[in-house]
């Protein structure tokens, strides 16, 4: 008897320790205490600077850029830029400053360039006799050394504006009548005048400045003139009449450079040359010998030509007169 309940005993204590083997592990959670690494959000990732963006008048230097070189593509004078933006020395610049490349509004308007090189002078304000002080009119007295010389005197504008004035006929008053409109006049378009160039100006002359064939035209891409063939010390000549703003070897791939100023939005750039004959701030005439041909960093005796406006290449071959 104690025997049997010996062995009840032993086969309940068995079971219960087989049951309490197969029961799962109680699932673990992990906790942890407010605002600390695990709650807390990714860091957003740091904002890339952006390219800066230059102030209207102003170029922001980028790496490569020479002075030359900007004042070429924005067709000022360096010299200009260098002033503008305060620069002691105009072969130092560093990547991220900032130039001005437009004059300021303090500036003294700078005075055009004619054809023949010669600074355009302005007429006289004309004085009427009534004492009231009026802008000259175009195409009333022709500029002469004379004209101007008269203009001085302070007698000079009166008879000036006896000569052109002319007696004021006021008319009565009327009542006031409503004209029925009128029709303009349907125009002919096979008889309109054919489109200019863009950026075309009559009051340039432009001429070749060299007379050899045409090895290479303007692309917009890799080429942003002409090249024109030669031998070594052919004459390079003034496409126009300007100032020169640059004579030099300071821009890369260009070799003996002459840069031509003629008005303000026309610069000519002659390039690769054998020998400079001209000097910067010297005024050039259309036709002037400026420069002889050669190969200074080029692969052959040429000529490379461009002209642009406001710094931007244009084809000179809209510019140029037909051979």
């Amino acid at each position: 008897m104690m025997l049997s309940r010996v062995c009840i005993s032993s086969f309940l204590i068995a079971l219960t320790v087989a049951g309490c083997a197969t029961k799962a592990p109680a699932p673990v959670a992990e906790r942890t205490r407010p605002g600390s690494s695990a709650q807390s959000k990714p860091e957003s990732p740091v904002p890339v600077p952006s390219t800066p963006v230059a102030r209207p008048g102003y170029y922001i230097v980028k790496p490569g850029d020479t002075l030359i070189r900007i004042a070429l593509d924005q067709g000022q004078n360096y010299r200009d830029i260098a002033a503008w933006s305060g620069l002691e020395n105009a072969n130092l610049i560093e990547v991220g400053q900032e130039l001005r490349v437009r004059p300021p509004e303090s500036a003294a308007v700078s005075r055009p360039v004619s054809s023949n090189g010669g600074e355009v002078r302005p007429a006289a304000a004309v004085v009427n006799s009534d004492g009231v002080r009026r802008e000259p009119k175009g195409g009333k007295v022709a500029y002469s050394e004379q004209a101007w010389a008269l203009a001085q005197k302070p007698e000079a504008p009166v008879v000036l504006a006896k000569i052109d004035a002319k007696p004021e006929v006021r008319p009565e008053a009327k009542p006031e009548v409503k004209a029925e409109p009128v029709k303009p006049e349907a125009k002919d378009d096979k008889k309109a005048e054919p489109a200019k160039p863009a950026g075309s100006d009559d009051k340039i002359d432009w001429a070749w400045p060299a007379s050899g064939k045409i090895i290479a035209g303007f692309n917009e891409t890799s080429s942003k003139g002409v090249d024109l063939s030669g031998k070594p010390g052919d004459p390079v000549l003034a496409a126009a009449g300007g100032r020169v703003v640059y004579a030099g070897t300071g821009l890369r791939g260009y070799g003996k450079l002459v840069i031509v100023k003629h008005d303000n939005s026309y610069l000519s750039a002659y390039a690769h040359n054998q020998s400079l004959l001209v000097k910067e701030g010297q005024a050039v005439s259309k036709g002037q010998k400026i420069a002889e041909l050669g190969d200074t960093d080029s692969d052959r005796p040429k000529l490379h030509f461009e002209i642009r406006r406001q710094g931007k290449p244009v084809d000179p071959g809209k510019y140029l007169p037909p051979r």
